[in-house]
């Protein structure tokens, strides 16, 4: 009598446990949790990088503004590009800036944390959620670290000089959290 009873009570607890198993946490990549929402952005970033000028210019570029020929210059220092200075400055690329232009991408960022999230609610078409994130930078190249270009972009010195914060737009699909493009 006693072994019917055992087995009956391990029934029950398999059959709660089973019962209970969704309403104890299970996470799908859909679900609206700060490692979904890192994974997006990180998912993004892979083939987002940043760069010193969102605005791609056209080479050969001329310069005569004071900041745009300093920040010129200081891509000419790290012999990207090749200045021809007169009362316009006019630089063009070199073999190796060449690889670069025209915008000039110094890493990618990579989400350390999620520091708060708005509640997903529709918009656009889809369960969105807008993020405040901590960041650094990854794959930063060592034309991005020399002191004349970091004291030529101060933004991008920023950036790569530790862990920063932004905030960004997350849109909710099945296959999980993704960047409106």
């Amino acid at each position: 009598m006693r072994r019917v009873r055992l087995r009956v009570l391990g029934n029950t607890v398999a059959a709660l446990t089973l019962i209970a198993a969704p309403l104890t946490g299970c996470h799908t990549k859909s679900s609206a949790t700060p490692e979904n929402f890192m994974k997006g952005l990180n998912a993004h970033f892979v083939d987002h990088p940043d760069c010193l000028f969102p605005e791609a210019p056209t080479f050969p570029y001329e310069a005569t503004d004071p900041v745009k020929t300093k920040q010129m210059d200081a891509l000419a220092s790290a012999q990207l590009l090749k200045a021809n200075k007169g009362v316009v400055s006019r630089y063009v690329t070199t073999p190796a800036g060449a690889r670069l232009a025209p915008r000039f991408c110094y890493g990618h960022r990579v989400a350390a944390a999620i520091d708060s999230f708005t509640p997903p609610a529709p918009r656009n078409g889809f369960r969105e959620t807008d993020v405040v994130y901590r960041y650094r930078m990854e794959d930063v190249p060592v034309w991005a670290r020399s002191q004349a270009v970091l004291e030529a972009f101060p933004a991008m010195a920023k950036q790569a000089s530790g862990e920063n914060t932004d905030k960004a737009t997350l849109a909710g699909t099945i296959a999980g959290w993704t960047v409106p493009e």
